[in-house]
C-alpha cells in the first residue's frame, strides 16, 4: 500500500522494481546471456552452412572429370538450381509458415531434412565408384552400351537433384529461423556478423579443403556432411522457438487456389513489389560481374580492347583480398544498422556501390588501381548487404515471412534468367571487357531507385519510429455488405 498523502505534497511511490534487461521477438525473451547463446548457436550454424554450400561449387568439376560437355555442364551445375528455386522454394515456404509442432515451426524442417541433404552429398561425393558399380550392374543384365561416364554423369544428375529438393529447405528455414529467434533491436549487428561469419566459413574452406577434393574426393563430401550433421543438429537441441499465432485457413480450391493466394498475397501491395524489384536489379548486377576475370587477365577475345593482362595468379591474389576487406566491415557495418534504421543504412551502402562500380570504370588501369578500386566496392557491397541482411526481418510480415522470403527470391531468380543473353550481348557491341564495371554500375543505379521509392514508401507507412508491415492480404466485405448504406 502506497504511504498515505503528507500536506508537503502528494504520496511518494515506491520505487519501481529493477531486473535485467529483456531482449523481445515474439513470445520469446532474452537475458543479455542467453541472447548471447542463441547468437553464438546461429553463428555457428552459418559457419557449417557455408561450408556446405562450398561444396555445390564442385558440382561443376564432378561433371567435367567425367568428360561432360559444356552444355550439360551449365545445365546440371547451374540451371538446375535456378529451376528448383524458382518452383520449389515457394512451397517450402508455405509449408514453413504454416507448421506448427512441438520443436516448432521452423526446426522440425532442419530436423527431417538435414539427413537426406547429408546422404545426397555423400553420395555425390562418390560418383566416381557408384558409377562404375551402376555400369557393371547394367552390364550384367545386358545394357552393354552405357558407358562407365555416363552412368557417373546420370548418378551425379540424379543426387543434384535431390540435395537441391532438400537443400531448399534447409536454406530457407535457417533464414527465416533467424527472423524467428533473433530479436529485431539487435538484427543489424547480427546480420554483421552473420556475413562475416559465412565470409570465415567460406575462406576456410577454400583454404583448407578445396585442395584435397580432386585426390579425396569421397573423404572431404564426408567430412562437410558430418560437420553440418552435427552443427545443426546442436542448433535444433539449443535454439528454442516460441508460440505462434494459428495459422490462416487454407485457400479454398486446392493447389490452384493456394498457388492463387499465394501471387495475390505476395504481389498484390506496391510496398512489397518494390522491395522484389531491388533485388531483380541487384541479382542481375551480380551477372556482369562474371566478366571481370576477362578484363583482369589475358582473356580478351580477338578485336576487343586490350585487358589487364594479369596472370590468374596475380588475378586471384587481387580477388582474395576484396574478400579480406569484407569481413570487418561486416563486422562494424551492424552497428550502424541498428543505430540508425536498416533502410538507411542500405540505401547508404547501395549509393557508395553504384559509384564505386563508375569508378572502376575510370581509374582502374594496372593491378594496384585493380586492387584499390574493387576493394573499394567489395566495402561498399559489404555495407548494402550487412544492412540488407537485416531489412528484410524489419520489414516483411512476420506471420508470412518465409512466403515472402520466397517470393523475394523468384524476383531475383528472374533477375539472372534474363541478364545473362542481355549482358552477352552488350559485351558483343561494345567489344570491351572493361564496361563490365558500367554495366554492374548502370543495374546498381536502378536497384538504388528502386530502394529510394521503396524508402519513400516506408516513411509514409511510419518510417523507423511507426512503421508496421502492411497487410497483404486482400479483404472481402461480408454477403450483404454492399447493400448496407
Amino acid at each position: 500500500m502506497p504511504p498515505p498523502p503528507t500536506s508537503d505534497g502528494p504520496a511518494v511511490s515506491p520505487p519501481a522494481a529493477t531486473g535485467p534487461k529483456l531482449y523481445r521477438v515474439g513470445t520469446l525473451a532474452y537475458t543479455k546471456g542467453a541472447l548471447v547463446q542463441v547468437v553464438f548457436w546461429m553463428l555457428w550454424g552459418d559457419f557449417f552452412f557455408q561450408l556446405l554450400e562450398s561444396m555445390t561449387t564442385f558440382t561443376p568439376l564432378l561433371l567435367r572429370w567425367q568428360g561432360a560437355s559444356d552444355t550439360l555442364i551449365g545445365l546440371v551445375g547451374g540451371s538446375l538450381s535456378s529451376l528448383v528455386a524458382f518452383f520449389w522454394y515457394p512451397v517450402v515456404a508455405t509449408q514453413s509458415d504454416r507448421h506448427r509442432g512441438r520443436l516448432g515451426r521452423r526446426r522440425p524442417f532442419l530436423l527431417w531434412c538435414t539427413p537426406p541433404v547429408v546422404l545426397s552429398l555423400v553420395l555425390l561425393g562418390a560418383a566416381k565408384p557408384a558409377g562404375l558399380g551402376l555400369h557393371r550392374l547394367l552390364a550384367a543384365v545386358g545394357f552393354e552400351r552405357f558407358t562407365v561416364a555416363g552412368c557417373s554423369i546420370a548418378w551425379i544428375s540424379v543426387f543434384v537433384v535431390v540435395f537441391l529438393l532438400f537443400n531448399a529447405y534447409i536454406v530457407q528455414v535457417f533464414a527465416c529461423l533467424i527472423a524467428d529467434v533473433i530479436p529485431p533491436e539487435v538484427m543489424g549487428k547480427f546480420a554483421g556478423l552473420y556475413r562475416a561469419v559465412g565470409a570465415l566459413g567460406s575462406l576456410a574452406f577454400n583454404r583448407w579443403a578445396m585442395g584435397w577434393v580432386e585426390a579425396y574426393t569421397v573423404h572431404v563430401y564426408v567430412l562437410i556432411g558430418c560437420l553440418f550433421a552435427g552443427a545443426f543438429s546442436l542448433i535444433v537441441w539449443n535454439v528454442k522457438e516460441g508460440e505462434y499465432p494459428p495459422p490462416p485457413p487454407k485457400a479454398p480450391g486446392g493447389p490452384l487456389g493456394a498457388v492463387q493466394e499465394y501471387f495475390q498475397t505476395c504481389f498484390r501491395h506496391r510496398f512489397y513489389l518494390t522491395f522484389f524489384f531491388v533485388s531483380f536489379f541487384n541479382w542481375a548486377a551480380l551477372v556482369p560481374l562474371n566478366f571481370i576475370v576477362f578484363f583482369g587477365t589475358q582473356a580478351g577475345k580477338a578485336g576487343y580492347a586490350s585487358t589487364l593482362g594479369l596472370s590468374l595468379q596475380e588475378f586471384g591474389e587481387v580477388r582474395g583480398w576484396t574478400f579480406v576487406v569484407q569481413v570487418p566491415v561486416f563486422f562494424i557495418v551492424g552497428f550502424f544498422a541498428d543505430r540508425y534504421h536498416p533502410m538507411r543504412v542500405t540505401v547508404t551502402g547501395q549509393l557508395a556501390t553504384a559509384l564505386s562500380y563508375f569508378c572502376c570504370f575510370w581509374c582502374v588501369h594496372d593491378k594496384s588501381s585493380l586492387l584499390l578500386w574493387w576493394s573499394f566496392n567489395q566495402a561498399a557491397i559489404a555495407v548494402y548487404l550487412g544492412a540488407a541482411t537485416a531489412m528484410g526481418p524489419r520489414l516483411l510480415p512476420r506471420e508470412r515471412y518465409g512466403q515472402f522470403i520466397s517470393a523475394n527470391l523468384i524476383f531475383g531468380m528472374i533477375g539472372l534468367i534474363f541478364s545473362p543473353p542481355i549482358v552477352g550481348w552488350l559485351f558483343e557491341r561494345v567489344a570491351d571487357y572493361r564496361y563490365v564495371f558500367i554495366f554492374c554500375g548502370v543495374l546498381t543505379t536502378l536497384a538504388l531507385v528502386a530502394l529510394l521509392l521503396l524508402y519513400a514508401q516506408w516513411q509514409r507507412l511510419g518510417g523507423a519510429k511507426g512503421y508496421t508491415p502492411p497487410d497483404p492480404v486482400v479483404k472481402k466485405p461480408p454477403v450483404g455488405a454492399e447493400f448496407i448504406l
